[in-house]
């Protein structure tokens, strides 16, 4: 039934890797969220139904001012609600000299104040390419601390711990643990992990980083510290090699809320509909363009 919505309306099903394994199989493009934004930047489709949280429908719903952009359930990023606008203008105001990027884990109405978005694929070679020596960055902190020790620039987080909780609770008793099932495999760690487990991964990458990183590396078993829906994509896309979770809590319920079904529903009754007032949209599109135009 899917299907034969999607052909009818000619809609098209974006979802990202923590989608639940089944959104994953009836997905036109399954991505990171750099990915993801660049495929809602180029479809053809009238109709967007994404599978993920908030700020990346409403990237979607940006990019794409004349379509219409459907989210399966309400999905909000934990992540997202933390950065508040008093904190960021407070930012801004102590450091007049410094460029703001924003990562695109962030509401719309955030959007508006950035010089530039990042995605966890780019943000090194966004915040390096940034004309200040001082970069404001929000809101995620363990995503700013790698930056700043990847970069030349000297990054303050806004907040000063803003998080994902799901990447926040794989802890060092996990790893350990881990380590202890899977001796000798190889750690491929998301930049939101906190500072202990990326000390101790082999490879730090976005999630579609992580996935071309496991296909080229000669190893044939790896312990994934992210997400878990992210299993089952490397799993597809890289059959003959072995994956294990580094810790099987880190579910984000957010992106687990899509469901089948909610996907048909949205399809057969056009809702839940994204919106971003226009006034927003259009100072937001600003620096997620020059993100998308700057290719890093």
């Amino acid at each position: 039934m899917i299907e034969k919505l999607k052909d009818e309306k000619n809609a098209i099903i974006l979802a990202h890797n923590y989608s639940r394994p089944e959104i994953q199989d009836v997905a036109d493009f399954v991505g990171d969220s750099l990915e993801l934004a660049e495929k809602a930047s180029k479809t053809d489709a009238d109709i967007i139904v994404f599978c993920g949280v908030d700020f990346m429908a409403e990237t979607a719903a940006i990019l794409n001012p004349g379509k219409k952009v459907l989210i399966p359930d309400i999905a909000i990023c934990p992540m997202a609600q933390m950065l508040k606008t008093e904190d960021l203008l407070k930012a801004k105001k102590r450091y007049p000299d410094a460029e703001v990027v924003l990562y695109i884990n962030t509401l719309a109405e955030h959007k508006v104040y950035a010089d530039c978005i990042c995605t966890s694929a780019n943000a090194g070679d966004i915040v390096e390419s940034m004309n200040s020596d001082t970069v404001i960055f929000g809101p995620d902190i363990n995503l700013a601390r790698y930056v700043e020790s990847q970069t030349s620039k000297r990054v303050i987080p806004v907040p000063e711990y803003g998080l994902c909780p799901t990447h926040h609770q794989i802890t060092a008793e996990d790893l350990s643990d881990a380590k202890a099932r899977h001796p000798g495999v190889e750690i491929v760690a998301h930049p939101e992990c906190t500072e202990n487990i990326l000390k101790r991964a082999n490879a730090i990458a976005s999630t579609s980083g992580m996935i071309k990183y496991c296909k080229e590396s000669e190893e044939n078993e790896f312990l994934i510290a992210t997400e878990i829906g992210l299993i089952h994509r490397l799993r597809k896309d890289v059959p003959g090699k072995k994956f294990y979770p580094l810790s099987k809590s880190a579910v984000c319920p957010q992106m687990k809320t899509h469901t089948l079904r909610k996907v048909e529903r949205a399809l057969e009754v056009e809702r839940i509909h994204v919106k971003v007032p226009k006034d927003i949209a259009e100072k937001a599109m600003i620096p997620i363009q020059r993100m998308l135009s700057m290719r890093c």
